[in-house]
């Protein structure tokens, strides 16, 4: 006599991979920048950003496009995580240390991306142009300026 077990295995099986199979094959879920919200930190013209992904506030990844009008300036400031940014376009200047000096600032072009460790100061600078990058990380995060 035959078992009918296997059957009902697989049967069981496919019930329980179907809705997980339906929801990965889906399409992706577009995040266009021009939907969302844009926000200016306080006291930093020219500089605006959109939380892409999550909002940053919880333990996930998350993703914040910013951009920076000619000449626009971030003062040196530390975030609680590693963050890493992909300049999208423009050219990005970035330095390391607690005090804006632009004999440190670094060139990041269009394309590439750099690193800002957990804890160390950093600053930025829209010299020569607009710029727009992206920031990703893994929260919590936040943004704390060095006081002088």
């Amino acid at each position: 006599m035959k078992s009918r077990r296997p059957g009902w295995t697989v049967l069981l099986f496919l019930v329980w991979i179907c809705p997980v199979w339906a929801e990965r094959s889906g399409a992706p879920e577009l995040v266009h920048p021009d939907e969302q919200a844009w926000f200016s930190p306080p006291g930093l013209s020219g500089v605006q950003g959109a939380w892409m992904l999550s909002d940053g506030k919880s333990a996930t990844s998350y993703a914040l496009r910013v951009r920076l009008e000619p000449g626009a300036r971030i003062p040196p400031h530390t975030h609680p995580d590693t963050r890493y940014s992909t300049v999208l376009s423009g050219t990005l200047y970035v330095g390391f240390g607690d005090r804006f000096d632009e004999s440190r600032l670094v060139a990041i072009p269009q394309g590439a991306v750099y690193e800002a460790p957990a804890g160390v100061p950093h600053f930025l600078f829209a010299k020569e142009g607009p710029v727009e990058y992206q920031e990703g990380g893994v929260g919590p995060t936040g943004t704390t300026p060095i006081k002088h």
